[in-house]
């Protein structure tokens, strides 16, 4: 079940969704940490923020909106407190970072170029642009570059930098194509799509912010389309498959279009242990289908109809010499 993000080894490919685990002490409540191959962040800003105002989740028919805003102690009290408490128990830690300006996230690369415990650095990129009239950086492939460019030109060459897409734009392959010109090492996909809900009982957005990112199984076909489209376009390019996976079934279907890590978000609301269930499932169907190894199964779906992995498992009595 071993992966490599770039040149980084991970004993299993399950990882947390940026947010959805905080910085993992919540987690760590029901599970030691090691068994994730391993945990993201949330998106770590400057300066503290509190967030969006309330009522900032609501549950659709087949997931969630949420509109939390980052919320989080800004990086001073993340590196004081929580990247130190990770670098202790050895999690492999992936920081996501979030910022309004270019500025800002040449910043923040600065202060975790040299922190202890940092094992690759997600770029979140679905923040507005406070330089360009809120524009979000991710719908654009020459300002994501910038950003990566930047990043990469201050974070250490042995911590990976990852660029992480949304899929609200017209040709996400172009994004991507971007943004490793510029220098991530790998890619993640996806972030969530913006969606509303209206409450037809006070008559007003479910939300206070009226839109929110939509997250929850909805999304699986959308993260599965990005990943297949963006692994056909760059094979070579390290991908973390994001959105709506419930199930070892759902991350395989990510790992069948291209992805070598999945992330596991939404599922952890209601259930904090199924980053594990989903490692296990995931490898019970690689085990069924005759796969020697995760990487065999990495992109297979592109391959011919009837061509084989290359090293599936043979049934040595039904093996002729």
């Amino acid at each position: 079940m071993r992966t490599f993000l770039a040149h980084v080894e991970l004993a299993n490919p399950i990882t947390t969704a940026a947010g959805c685990a905080s910085s993992g002490r919540e987690l760590a409540q029901f599970f030691d940490l090691h068994r994730l191959g391993a945990l993201t962040t949330r998106s770590i800003t400057m300066a503290p923020r509190a967030g969006r105002p309330t009522p900032r989740m609501a549950e659709t028919p087949s997931g969630m909106l949420n509109a939390v805003g980052l919320q989080g102690p800004g990086i001073d009290a993340f590196l004081e407190r929580e990247l130190p408490w990770l670098a202790q128990r050895g999690v492999k830690t992936i920081v996501s970072i979030g910022g309004g300006t270019v500025a800002e996230y040449s910043e923040l690369a600065r202060r975790l170029a040299d922190a202890p415990g940092v094992t690759a650095l997600e770029v979140n990129l679905s923040c507005p642009n406070m330089e360009d009239r809120g524009r979000v950086f991710a719908r654009e492939g020459s300002a994501a570059a910038e950003v990566i460019a930047s990043v990469r030109s201050i974070m250490r060459y042995d911590v990976p930098v990852i660029a992480k897409l949304a899929p609200d734009v017209a040709d996400i392959v172009s994004v991507a194509r971007a943004c490793v010109d510029a220098g991530a090492d790998a890619l993640s996909m996806i972030n969530n799509p913006l969606g509303m809900a209206i409450d037809t009982e006070a008559l007003r957005p479910s939300l206070a912010a009226v839109t929110g990112g939509l997250s929850g199984p909805a999304i699986l076909p959308l993260a599965v389309r990005c990943v297949w489209q963006v692994h056909a376009a760059l094979p070579g390019v390290p991908l973390i498959g994001v959105g709506g996976v419930m199930s070892g079934k759902d991350a395989f279907q990510l790992v069948l279009a291209g992805a070598c890590v999945v992330g596991v978000g939404t599922a952890l609301f209601h259930d904090p242990y199924a980053c594990l269930r989903i490692e296990r499932e995931l490898e019970d169907l690689l085990r069924a289908r005759g796969f020697h190894r995760l990487a065999d199964a990495v992109g297979l779906a592109h391959r011919p109809p009837g061509s084989a992995p290359r090293h599936l498992l043979v049934d040595t009595e039904d093996s002729t010499p």
